[in-house]
């Protein structure tokens, strides 16, 4: 690859991100702006939450993951980079988030997530190309095995959130928090083969913390619409492979701080 094609990705891939970017705050700017002049031209009806009240959203953000996956265990050398929680390296993602208004404008939040896979693998069909083999000749290639793989991951976060009512525009509330989560993520993989060296295995985990800012506008009683992001947040990972039964980790981690991370909009329901 020349030098100027590794430039041109580089920005390609900057180009995109942004653009991911530019749909969510474009789309939680709008709705917002709608429900805005929804609401300065609708009936005067307070459905704002009270002490008591439980709330359950699905959410759409921008914001770092989990996944990972081992190595063969056939290499003569291996070597490993932390997983990167960097604003480029993020993706959009789908999930849930529940709270609890334990006082009339004072909201507990948890959420999180789990996710499992099973691969079976499957043995190697032999052919009967070899070394005196040539192109053409009519050999047939080797099929390699199919590794026997296994995959989990979940994520868990609470915070608890400070509402703020704005007068001129009723049943939009403001609010600021704090969120504290934590993100793991397995990937366990072993071939039937005659030269493996048993099962691989690779972990990873995330210790995220950040502060959150936030509007919601609460449709009616029942349901509200909302849209976030995270002024400043500090993620922590640690990543480990081994790749052969018997070896000890080799392990690598990561610092990252983010400045306006995590944009997210949603969309629930108040019990």
């Amino acid at each position: 690859m020349q030098p100027w094609q590794s430039n041109a990705s580089g920005i390609l891939t900057v180009i995109k991100n942004n653009m991911k970017i530019k749909k969510i705050l474009l789309l939680a700017v709008t709705s917002i702006v709608c429900l805005t002049i929804n609401a300065q031209t609708s009936v005067d009806k307070d459905c704002t939450p009270k002490k008591g009240d439980i709330t359950l959203a699905a959410t759409v953000g921008y914001n770092s993951y989990t996944s990972i996956t081992a190595p063969s265990g056939l290499l003569t050398d291996y070597e490993l980079a932390a997983i990167s929680t960097n604003w480029s390296d993020k993706k959009l993602m789908v999930g849930f988030e529940s709270g609890w208004f334990f006082r009339d404008t004072w909201k507990l939040n948890l959420g999180g997530g789990i996710n499992f896979t099973n691969s079976p693998g499957y043995t190697a069909v032999p052919g009967t190309i070899d070394e005196d083999s040539e192109i053409g000749d009519g050999s047939i290639p080797n099929y390699r095995a199919v590794a026997d793989s296994y995959s989990f991951s979940y994520n868990v976060f609470t915070g608890i959130d400070k509402y703020y009512k704005i007068k001129s525009v009723p049943n939009l509330m403001m609010y600021g928090g704090i969120r504290i989560g934590f993100a793991y993520g397995l990937n366990e993989m072993k071939y039937d083969e005659p030269e493996s060296m048993g099962k691989s295995d690779a972990e990873t985990w995330n210790l995220r913390g950040g502060l959150t800012f936030g509007l919601d506008y609460f449709l009616a009683k029942g349901i509200y619409v909302g849209c976030q992001v995270d002024p400043f947040s500090y993620t922590y990972n640690m990543t480990s492979v081994k790749p052969q039964e018997g070896l000890s980790d080799l392990s690598a981690d990561s610092h990252n701080y983010s400045i306006m991370s995590a944009p997210t909009i949603k969309i629930g329901f108040k019990f």
